[in-house]
């Protein structure tokens, strides 16, 4: 009867990954080099996660300081907001969540996923439309909370995640992270008018 896997053992590798993959990228990433880095076989590897594309997309779901990790937290411990004020000031704290220095390390690999999902959707793509999906879902809950119509509810929750992973590129080449924010900012001020016409 075959071992179970090890599941101290699988995270820790899984940390390793990441930190392997947000200094050296997923340009050329092949498993034997990055076992070796890591101080493990390939085989092990493939024991662990599969396939390559599997690792990778494991490794950007198991990160629990990812935004999306976040504001579930706070809207399982806080509950959802109320009303309109109550959904621009979650909106804002998505922002924030998304622009926090300690994350910005890890931009130019979900900019590389972004990038190849476009290339080689048979790899990446899965992994991107699942977390633009999740995200067009998260948002467009919490806009239909308060009573948005359930069309234009979908359809701000698409303008929101498009936009904040739009306005997150620019950022990452001039640092200009304080002209990203007030895009962002006129955005919600173009939407807000609907949210309090909502019920």
């Amino acid at each position: 009867m075959p071992r179970s896997p090890d599941l101290a053992k699988r995270r820790e590798l899984l940390d390793r990954i990441r930190a392997y993959v947000i200094r050296n990228g997923l340009s050329g990433l092949s498993l034997r080099p990055l076992a070796k880095a890591l101080g493990t076989s390939d085989r092990m590897l493939l024991y662990y996660f599969g396939t390559k594309e599997r690792l990778v997309a494991e490794v950007l779901a198991v990160d629990e300081d990812r935004p999306l990790s976040r504001v579930r937290d706070r809207l399982e411990s806080t509950g959802p907001p109320e009303d309109a004020a109550g959904v621009r000031r979650f909106m804002e704290e998505v922002w924030q969540d998304f622009t926090a220095p300690g994350l910005r390390a890890a931009f130019p690999l979900y900019l590389e996923v972004m990038a190849d999902s476009l290339l080689h959707p048979e790899r990446y793509g899965p992994v991107m439309r699942d977390t633009i999906g999740q995200w067009t879902d998260l948002l467009s809950s919490v806009l239909l909370g308060i009573g948005v119509p359930e069309h234009r509810a979908r359809s701000h929750a698409v303008l929101l995640t498009g936009a904040v992973f739009g306005l997150l590129m620019a950022p990452m080449a001039d640092a200009r992270w304080d002209s990203a924010t007030t895009a962002y900012r006129d955005l919600l001020d173009s939407l807000e008018p609907v949210w309090r016409a909502a019920r």
